[in-house]
Formats: structure tokens, C-alpha cells, sequence
């Protein structure tokens, strides 16, 4: 990670849960993380615990509502002239709505397509734009997606929101031929994280000397997320948690410094994570 330090990551949806995690261990790395949000009043307190814990690095708050595309491009504008530009992307916010297929409301629909799907696209074309205009060479992707992106859950509240994390998986793959295409320095490789998954012996590219796009899929980690969708069952949220022993919200992050601590020659493609007690 020594290579980091003092380089910018972006963190969507770093308030809580995920994102907080992943904003921390990256300042602890060194690295200055803008954490954007909705509401920033949470990663203000976690800016000023990590400057008293004399952690290496800064957080520097930003507030931007990712449903927005205005809003996103402005804070794509605001880190270039602050901070040149964007190293490290992180597209980890996302939601889920108790909406089903057939009954749910358009409305939850349209507002998971925004964020899950919408927002992480923007967010990565722009910080490609940020990259490329300043020929950063060794720049990375990282997209925390779902269990729920690979296989569809048996439980009507959450097929939409699987069906947005599958689109992840999806633009996750686009993403990479995409940038095997605008680049001549490719390197085949084989990933063996890609291999154990497919187990057909199919070849991953990997670049050398390009953006590299990566997806983490978690099962169940305990945070706010399941309050947050079940909102008007508090019980039936906590059940959730109390079913089994949880991932953490830092087992994600030390995935996601995992990833960034791989050597420039190494492609780590999905890395699929889940409680041992999870049942699928």
C-alpha cells in the first residue's frame, strides 16, 4: 500500500456501514478520501476521530446526492480543482426498497436503478476521465456489489434490488473489456479468484498500465442496510443479524485494501464474500 500514500480515493456512500469502514482503513493507509454522502454530518465525526487518532491520511467530507447526475459532476469538479483528480474510486453506496415485482412501486424501482446502477456508472466513467487526462497509469475500480449480483434470492422484497446488483456484475465486465480495448499494453492471465468460480478454465485479461476494474461481493454484513430496507419491521431487520454470525463491515474494507495492495502485474476480478454460517 506504500504506493498510496497521499494519492486520492473517492468513496461513495461513506456515512456508514461499508463505506465508513473502507474510508478508514484508506486513510489509515495514508491516502486523502473524499467520502461523499447525502449527509455528511456522519463522515465530518469520522474525519475529526481520524485526525485525533493521528491516522496518516484525511477524510475530507462531501456532500453530493448520488441520484443526481449534476451533483455528481460537480463533485468530479470540485476534486479536480482541489485535488487534481480521482486515483481510486470506490462505487460502494447502494439501497434496496421492499418493492416487489409485482406489486412494488415504480418510484423504489426508479430510485435503486439510480443509485445502484446510474450513479456507479457515472461515478466510473468520470473518474476514468479523471485518470486518463492525467495519465494515471495504475489507477483502480472497485466496485462492492452483492452475493445478491449472482444469484437471485428467494424473497420477493429483494428480486429488483438483485436484479440492480446484477446490472453491477454486468457493467463490472463491460468495464474491463472496455479498457482491454482502449489500451495496447494487455497482458493475458490467468486469475485464479476467477478460475476456482468459473471452473471451466476460461482466461481473464488483465492490464498492465491501465485503470483496473474490480467487484466485491459481500453476503450478509452487519450494518444499517437491513434496517434500512425493512424500515417498517425493525424486528424482522434484526433477525437478520441475529441469524447467524455476520460479516463486518472491515472484513469488506480489508478486501478492498487487498485488491489495492496486489502487485501492478496482478488482476483481481470478483471476489465473492459470505458469513461461513450463510447458507447460499
Amino acid at each position: 500500500m506504500e504506493r498510496w500514500k497521499g494519492r486520492v480515493a473517492l468513496v461513495t456512500g461513506a456515512s456508514v456501514g461499508i463505506g465508513a469502514a473502507i474510508a478508514r482503513a484508506l486513510v489509515q493507509q495514508g491516502m486523502r478520501v473524499v467520502g461523499c454522502a447525502r449527509n455528511v454530518d456522519k463522515i465530518e465525526k469520522l474525519a475529526a476521530e481520524c485526525q485525533s487518532a493521528g491516522l496518516s491520511g484525511t477524510l475530507i467530507p462531501y456532500k453530493c446526492d448520488l441520484s443526481n447526475e449534476e451533483e455528481i459532476l460537480s463533485m468530479f469538479s470540485a476534486i479536480k480543482t482541489l485535488h487534481k483528480g480521482v486515483d481510486v474510486c470506490i462505487n460502494n453506496a447502494g439501497l434496496s426498497h421492499s418493492e416487489p415485482l409485482l406489486s412494488g412501486r415504480t418510484e423504489g424501482w426508479r430510485n435503486m436503478i439510480d443509485v445502484n446502477v446510474l450513479a456507479l456508472s457515472i461515478c466510473t466513467r468520470e473518474a476514468y476521465r479523471s485518470m486518463k487526462e492525467r495519465n494515471v497509469d495504475d489507477g483502480h475500480i472497485i466496485n462492492i456489489n452483492c452475493i445478491a449480483g449472482h444469484r437471485v434470492t428467494p424473497s420477493a422484497d429483494e428480486h429488483f434490488y438483485s436484479a440492480t446488483k446484477y446490472a453491477v456484475t454486468a457493467l463490472t465486465e463491460g468495464v474491463r473489456q472496455e479498457l482491454r480495448e482502449a489500451n495496447t499494453h494487455i497482458r493475458a492471465t490467468v486469475s485464479p479468484l476467477c478460475m476456482s468460480r468459473c471452473g471451466n478454465g476460461e482466461k481473464y485479461i488483465s492490464m498492465y498500465g491501465v485503470v483496473f476494474p474490480q467487484c466485491i461481493s459481500p453476503g450478509i454484513v452487519e450494518t444499517e442496510f437491513a434496517f434500512r430496507h425493512h424500515n417498517s419491521d425493525p424486528e424482522k431487520a434484526a433477525s437478520v443479524y441475529e441469524s447467524m454470525k455476520c460479516l463486518k463491515a472491515e472484513d469488506i474494507a480489508s478486501a478492498v485494501t487487498f485488491v489495492l495492495s496486489a502487485p501492478p502485474h496482478v488482476q483481481i476480478g470478483d471476489i465473492q464474500m459470505r458469513p461461513v454460517e450463510q447458507v447460499s
